[in-house]
């Protein structure tokens, strides 16, 4: 680890091992919001095919795809893709050509990206491509496994190596190795995003990995194109340790330790999880998972009983029935599993009619910033963006608006990008105004315009402040985003002085 420590040194970064964590990585000088920490392509990375979905093995685009005519596995965009990624796919294509049709469809992308990072390996051992300290399989070696793992995930990963030895057949390959390295992709391989935070693939980044997580994170991690790039979203003084979150942060404590400890095999122990039991992390949980006051103009949040009879609101003392509840959380379930159902089948107009219904009931239970109210509300948009219900999605993004800004903290790209989503519904809601109202009065008309236009603005402007951050100033996504800004304020100023000259 001398060679990394040596690399990571000019970046402003040192490694230290602590008991309880293990390897960490801390920042040997200040950052500041929105600047690069650091920065790394994939040891090994694949698209998320699928069998209904493929992406370029390149790019991970969609567009103007063309299957790899010897494997019949892999697909490229064009040419330049292909030849990017020639060295290993080289080696790659000749080993799944001679798997018959069958054996084909069990190459998984995990399965895949193991393959390729046996044949990466090879391949750097013959230094047909380089190696560095921060790109070697030194570095894969050196991540933690998940050691303590039951007896059934054992034997899928017995069986998964046996597969990858039986496309690999590389003298002296170590079964058991393989294995513990798809323990080791459990624990450490990240989801590879879009600019929106939409997954694209998987990919394996040794030294990102090494970052430990915090659930009140000082640094991000996002993608440009494969390239994984933590940033700074608040001071970091020289010597801190930086941090970023495995998992979604919107939650309670207790839900977070539970995926925490499913997930990664560990206890979190950062500033918020050590509040647990405490009252303020009560009522957070209570506000974001439980269940709200039958007086609909109380704010307060409801605890169990002693007798666990029903529940007691902790501002105004009332009683909630604790079978009314459990009434309606029963009638939430069967909706939700009907909407399931109808979102999978294409069914979106009949989703859209029960996720509404799911909504008002979970409003009669939900606290107004509950998460589970939140979530309802994000598939209901999902849906409409598909249908382009411009207006109606409006509607329901605002009203998510109050709950991001609650959830999470002020440099938080998910926020960011939900202020995004809004400005880009107000810009399509002008542009919906301006066929529907047509024919009206010349004054009146201009004056409805240049509000929506300054929700707009209000809306990118608040992207923009948070994204720069998280996202960077100069990627192609905050070259659009600032370009829509600058679009909506030249317009609000043409109909200002439009309005003026009138």
């Amino acid at each position: 680890m001398e060679e990394l420590q040596d690399s990571l040194q000019p970046r402003g970064l040192t490694l230290s091992t602590f008991p309880d964590k293990g390897r960490s990585l801390l920042a040997a000088r200040d950052f500041y919001p929105g600047e690069v920490i650091i920065s790394q392509e994939p040891y090994v990375c694949v698209p998320n095919n699928s069998l209904t979905e493929s992406r370029c093995d390149g790019c991970f685009s969609k567009s103007n795809l063309k299957k790899c005519s010897a494997c019949h596995v892999v697909w490229y965009c064009g040419s330049s893709c292909q030849k990017l990624e020639w060295k290993l796919h080289r080696l790659e294509c000749q080993l799944l050509a001679k798997l018959d049709k069958e054996r084909r469809k069990s190459v998984t992308p995990t399965i895949r990206m193991m393959v390729k990072l046996y044949l990466r390996r090879k391949l750097q051992n013959g230094n047909v491509i380089p190696v560095t300290a921060m790109d070697n399989y030194n570095l894969v070696e050196a991540l933690k496994d998940m050691s303590d793992i039951d007896e059934k995930q054992l034997l899928l990963y017995a069986q998964m190596a046996n597969l990858v030895n039986l496309i690999l057949q590389l003298p002296n390959i170590d079964i058991k190795e393989i294995a513990e390295n798809f323990s080791k992709f459990a624990c450490n391989a990240h989801t590879i995003c879009d600019s929106e935070l939409r997954p694209l693939g998987t990919g394996l980044y040794p030294v990102i990995s090494i970052i430990n997580h915090s659930c009140l994170p000082n640094a991000v991690l996002v993608f440009e194109g494969r390239l994984a790039v933590v940033r700074a979203v608040q001071h970091i003084p020289k010597d801190s340790e930086v941090s970023i979150s495995y998992v979604e942060t919107a939650a309670s404590t207790i839900t977070r330790q539970k995926t925490l400890k499913e997930q990664y095999l560990f206890t979190c122990t950062c500033v918020r999880c050590n509040k647990l039991g405490q009252y303020d992390d009560i009522q957070e949980s209570a506000i974001l998972e439980g269940y709200r006051c039958r007086d609909n103009g109380c704010s307060g949040f409801l605890l169990r009983e002693s007798d666990e009879k029903g529940f007691v609101c902790q501002q105004c003392g009332l009683i909630r029935n604790k079978e009314e509840i459990r009434k309606i959380a029963s009638d939430i379930k069967a909706l939700s599993d009907k909407a399931l159902k109808c979102s999978s089948s294409g069914n979106l107009q009949e989703a859209i009619v029960l996720y509404k219904n799911i909504g008002k009931l979970q409003k009669e239970v939900c606290h107004p910033f509950s998460i589970i109210l939140m979530r309802t509300r994000e598939k209901l948009l999902e849906i409409l963006m598909q249908l382009e219900e411009w207006k109606e999605a409006l509607t329901i993004c605002r009203l998510t608006i109050p709950v991001y800004e609650r959830v999470y903290p002020g440099f938080h790209p998910l926020l960011g990008l939900q202020y995004y989503s809004c400005g880009k519904l107000e810009w399509l809601e002008k542009y919906l105004a301006l066929v529907i109202d047509f024919i009206l009065w010349f004054t009146s008309f201009f004056h409805l315009l240049l509000g929506e236009t300054d929700d707009a603005i209000k809306s990118f402007t608040k992207a923009v402040e948070i994204l720069r951050i998280t996202h960077g100033s100069s990627t192609p996504f905050m070259k659009e985003l600032l370009m829509k800004l600058e679009e909506a304020r030249a317009e609000a100023l043409f109909k200002l002085s439009s309005r003026e000259d009138s």
